[in-house]
């Protein structure tokens, strides 16, 4: 039975190659890209790996430090292995200037679908101040260094009737292709209910793991209703789910979807879900990007699959 350990250990060769010289791994990036699960953002067709980076976390840890190699690697690798999107905000300290520097200097900078956020401080706990939300996306367009910003979400559902119609703005000028809002926190569910029922937005942000289902009862399916796209966040409850399995090895009947890994197990558990558009794991590890995107290939969990492995999951201790 290949263990996550022993699987990243395998892999870790791979990614040693690819810190050497970066570029000439991504001449064979579309082949492999040919064998990626897709889906498609609702309301214009385009279609997104599943699997994408995240850049909160360990991510963000890392990028403010002064060897950043790591997270060169990285974002190298999953674009090797045909992942495009990549989550950022500039509540993740440096993570989005770091990661825009370093996607200019690889030469990926356009081949990443960029997705960032705007949340600037609400003046005295009233409404946010527009000169310094637009402020605020200005800086972020000099990081990602691109004219064009692929997505920019609401961060957290800051002020959203000051912020959102910024983002509109934006858009109908050009400079963002989607707009939407996110959050984590369930205490702001009903706000983000509300706001997907009430704005035309493109993406919603929210967090879904196999032990953290409470996006299916409303969250998801007002999305598929709504022809909303949804970025999920914390598909490994943080760390919770680690916890939960720590020495345990994957079962065997995983292997029938492909899932030779727990990250694969937890990461094709919440592909399988059909509102969901993209997952953005954050790690600083080219290894577990190796392993996450092993999740974005071969087939998904169907409904008596997906029974199966919340079984599995719930007959575990509490993380």
């Amino acid at each position: 039975m290949t263990t996550r350990r022993e699987w990243l250990q395998r892999m870790a060769g791979g990614a040693g190659m690819l810190a050497l010289d970066p570029r000439s791994a991504f001449a064979a990036s579309a082949a492999k890209a040919d064998s990626i699960v897709t889906r498609a953002i609702p309301k214009t067709g385009e279609r997104l790996p599943i699997v994408g980076l995240g850049s909160s976390a360990t991510f963000s840890q890392v990028a403010r430090n002064e060897d950043v190699t790591a997270l060169r690697e990285v974002l190298a690798r999953m674009v090797e292995l045909g992942g495009t999107v990549f989550d950022t905000a500039p509540a993740y300290g440096a993570s989005e200037e770091v990661a825009g520097r370093i996607a200019q200097e690889l030469g990926i900078a356009q081949r990443l679908f960029w997705a960032t956020k705007l949340n600037v401080a609400a003046r005295g706990g009233g409404a946010a101040d527009p000169a310094a939300a637009r402020s605020q996306l200005e800086a972020s367009f000099r990081r990602i260094g691109r004219p064009v910003i692929d997505l920019i979400q609401v961060h957290n559902m800051g002020d959203v009737r000051t912020q959102l119609p910024i983002l509109r703005a934006m858009k109908d000028q050009g400079r963002v292709r989607y707009i939407g809002v996110t959050t984590t926190f369930e205490g702001q569910y009903d706000e983000l209910l509300r706001t997907m029922r009430a704005e035309p937005i493109d993406f919603i942000g929210t967090n879904y793991a196999i032990d953290d289902r409470d996006a299916e009862r409303t969250i998801l399916p007002l999305a598929r209703e709504r022809g909303i796209a949804v970025l999920v966040y914390a598909p490994f409850g943080r760390t919770r789910l680690w916890r939960r399995v720590a020495g345990r090895a994957v079962p065997q009947w995983a292997h029938e979807v492909g899932a030779s890994s727990w990250a694969q197990f937890f990461l094709k558990f919440v592909a399988s879900h059909p509102a969901v558009t993209a997952i953005t794991p954050a790690t600083s590890r080219p290894a577990n990007m190796n392993d996450n995107m092993g999740a974005a290939t071969g087939p998904l969990p169907d409904d008596a699959m997906r029974k199966r492995m919340i079984e599995l999951v719930e007959d575990l201790p509490a993380g």
